[in-house]
C-alpha cells in the first residue's frame, strides 16, 4: 500500500554558516500532473539522502519492544529496593507519561519536517543555533555512551551461564563487532533485526507477564498454593526511602525507558512520515501499561523491597522477575530470561549506534560539526558518522577494563541520564517557538490533507515542561541526599549533575564563541525540508481511514 518517497530538500546547497537563514530557500519540486497540487516530492541527490526503508509495520513494533531490556529487566528490581512499590509505580508512570507527551509534541514536527535527527534541526530552525549544539553534542554523547553500558551488561548476562569462564575483554570484542558488522550493513539489516528482536521481546514480556499473575494467585511449585495478597505493600514502607528514594525511582525510570527519539528518527526515514507517526503516538499508551506498568505492579506483589538478591544478584539473578521464578519454584525461566536480556541488550547498543549517527549527521547538515560527516554511501550509510560513533562506543567500552574505568563510566552514564529530560525540555522549547512561527507567517500547516497536530495543544508541552523540571528536581536532590548516604558529598552532586551542567555549558559556549541570535519568528524557514503528502501516503490514509474503526483498533496489534 505504501509507497517510497525521496527525501527532504538538499541541506548541502544551505548556507554553510547559517542553514537557515532568514532568506527564504526555494525547493526542488516535482509537481506530478494528473494529481492535486497538494501532492510534491522533494528531489535530492541520491548521496545525499537516507534512505526510506522503514515500513509501517516495522516502526509500529519497534516503537512497542525496541525499549526492552536490562532497563525493564534488571533495574527496576534496584528502583524497588531504593524507593518501594509505591515510588516504582508512581515513578515510572510520570515518566512513562512524559514520554507520550514527547511524542505528541515532536510528532506534530516530525510529520511537517520529517528529518533525520529531528528535534536538533528544530532547535536550530525555531530557536537558536547555540541550542541545537548543545542538544546534540549531549545527545550524541549519552547516546553513545549506552553502547557500553550494554556491553558491561552483556558480559554480566553471559557469565549468568559462563561463571567467568570467557575472559571481559573478549566478551567485549564479540558485542562490539557483531554491531559494527550489522550498522555498516544496508538499512534494511538494522530494520529487520530491531523489527525481529522486538518481536521476541515482546513475547518475553507477555511470558512474563501471565507468569506473575499466575504466581500471585497461587501457582509454583514452593508457593504451595500460597496466595499474594499484597503483604509486600502492607507490611514494608510503599514509599522507601522518602523523597530521596523516589527521585532515585524516577531517575531509574528515565534511564530505563529513553527519551524515545528513535520513533521520530526512523520517521525521518519513513516511506509515510504522517501515517507512521500518527500511529506510533497512539501506541504509546499501550507501552506505558503493559511494557512497564503492569509487569512492575505484578512484581512488587511477590518480591519484597529489602529481598537482599535485588543488590547482591548478578545479571538476570538481580531480575526481580528472575527472584520471583525462584521463589516459585519455576527452573529455566531465569535461563529464558537472560536471552531476552541479551537480546534487548544488543538491540539496544544497535539503535545507540543508529540514533548517535544520525544526531552526528544532523549536526553536519547545520555546520555544527564537519561537512564530511553528512556524506552517505551507495547504501544509503552515513559511514562517517557511524565510523566515528563506533570508534567512540569502543573507547567507551574498553575503558571498563582498567582501574578507573567503572568511575569514569559512571559519569557517561549520568550525561545520559541527565541529557534525556533536558532534551525534553529542548523539544518544549522548539515546539512553542515553531507554533509562533506559524502565527506569525500566517502558514497553513493545519489546513492542508490529512494535518496532524498534537492532542491538548497548550496543556500538553506545559505538562512536559513540568515532568523535565521534576526529573531535574530528583537529579539535583540524589546528588545532595543518595539513597545510603550520611552528608552531603561534592563528588556525589556533580556525579548526577554533569549532565545538566555540560549541556549548560555547550550552549554557553557555543553562544560567546559564535555568536548566534534568537531565529525571528517572521522569517524563520518554514519551507526546507516540509513534507507534503506523497501521493502513496494519500492513498494509504484514505483507504485506512475508510475502514471500520474496529478493524483500525485490531490494526495496532498486527506485527506482520
Amino acid at each position: 500500500m505504501s509507497v517510497d518517497v525521496a527525501a527532504s530538500t538538499n541541506m548541502e546547497s544551505q548556507d554553510k554558516k547559517t542553514p537557515y537563514s532568514n532568506e527564504k530557500t526555494s525547493p526542488s519540486l516535482d509537481i506530478q500532473e494528473g494529481h492535486s497540487s497538494d501532492i510534491v516530492d522533494f528531489k535530492e541527490e541520491p548521496e545525499k539522502e537516507l534512505p526510506r526503508t522503514f515500513s509501517p509495520r516495522q516502526i509500529q513494533v519497534i516503537n512497542v519492544g525496541g525499549t526492552l531490556g536490562s532497563g525493564l529487566f534488571i533495574v527496576t528490581g534496584k528502583a524497588l529496593a531504593s524507593g518501594g512499590p509505591g515510588s516504582v509505580i508512581v515513578g515510572y508512570a510520570l515518566v512513562c507519561s512524559a514520554v507520550f507527551a514527547v511524542l505528541q509534541v515532536v510528532g506534530e514536527m516530525t510529520i511537517a519536517f520529517p528529518t533525520s535527527g529531528n528535534f536538533i534541526d528544530y532547535a536550530d530552525r525555531f530557536v537558536d543555533p547555540a541550542l541545537a549544539f548543545a542538544a546534540g553534542f549531549a545527545e550524541w554523547l549519552g547516546w553513545t555512551a549506552v553502547i557500553g553500558s550494554e556491553a558491561v551488561m552483556f558480559n554480566t548476562v553471559v557469565n549468568y551461564w559462563a561463571d567467568g569462564a570467557v575472559p571481559t575483554a573478549a566478551l567485549y570484542t564479540i558485542f562490539l563487532v557483531f554491531l559494527a558488522v550489522l550498522m555498516f550493513l544496508p538499512n534494511q539489516w538494522f530494520a529487520w533485526f530491531e523489527y525481529i528482536t522486538s518481536i521476541l521481546k515482546i513475547i518475553g514480556l507477555l511470558v512474563i507477564i501471565f507468569f506473575c499473575f499466575a504466581v500471585i494467585l497461587g501457582a509454583g511449585a514452593n508457593g504451595q498454593g500460597h496466595r499474594y495478597t499484597g503483604e509486600t505493600w502492607r507490611e514494608l514502607p510503599v514509599f522507601k526511602n522518602g523523597f530521596s528514594g523516589f527521585s532515585s525511582c524516577m531517575l531509574y525510570a528515565i534511564w530505563a525507558i529513553g527519551d524515545n527519539v528513535m520513533p521520530g528518527l526512523t520517521i525521518g526515514e519513513g516511506k509515510t512520515p504522517r501515517f507512521s507517526m500518527g500511529r506510533a503516538v497512539k501506541i504509546v499508551p499501550f507501552r506505558v501499561s503493559v511494557v512497564y506498568l503492569i509487569p512492575c505492579t505484578l512484581v512488587s506483589f511477590i518480591v519484597r523491597s529489602d529481598d537482599d538478591r535485588l543488590f547482591g544478584g548478578k545479571g538476570a539473578a538481580a531480575s526481580p522477575f528472575v527472584i520471583a521464578a525462584n521463589m516459585a519454584g519455576v527452573g529455566g525461566l531465569g535461563d529464558f530470561l537472560n536471552v531476552i536480556i541479551m537480546l534487548g541488550l544488543t538491540a539496544i547498543a544497535a539503535e545507540s549506534i543508529y540514533i548517535s549517527s544520525r544526531i552526528a549527521r544532523a549536526m553536519s547538515h547545520q555546520r555544527i560539526v564537519p561537512r564530511y560527516m553528512a556524506k552517505v554511501n551507495s547504501w544509503g550509510q552515513p559511514m562517517f558518522a557511524i565510523g566515528l560513533t563506533v570508534v567512540v562506543g569502543v573507547i567507551l567500552t574498553y575503558i571498563n577494563l582498567s582501574a578507573t574505568g567503572v568511575t569514569v563510566f559512571t559519569w557517561l552514564v549520568s550525561i545520559t541520564s541527565a541529557a534525556y529530560f533536558m532534551v525534553w525540555m529542548i523539544i518544549v522549547i522548539s515546539s512553542v517557538r515553531f507554533r509562533a512561527a506559524l502565527k506569525a507567517q500566517n502558514d497553513p500547516l493545519f489546513e492542508e490533507l490529512y494535518a496532524w497536530r498534537m492532542t491538548g495543544w497548550p496543556f500538553t508541552p506545559i505538562y512536559l515542561m513540568a515532568m523535565c523540571i521534576l526529573l531535574l528536581i530528583a537529579c539535583i536532590y540524589s546528588g545532595l541526599y543518595s539513597v545510603g548516604s550520611t552528608s552531603i558529598s561534592v563528588y556525589a552532586f556533580f556525579e548526577y549533575m554533569i549532565g545538566v551542567l555540560l549541556i549548560l555549558a555547550s550552549y554557553i559556549g557555543y553562544k560567546l564563541v559564535c555568536r548566534t541570535k534568537l531565529r525571528d519568528l517572521k522569517t524563520v524557514d518554514l519551507q526546507t525540508g516540509r513534507r507534503v503528502i506523497s501521493e502513496g501516503e494519500l492513498t494509504l490514509l484514505r483507504t485506512y481511514y475508510a475502514t471500520p474503526p474496529w478493524r483500525r483498533a485490531l490494526s495496532y496489534f498486527q506485527i506482520w
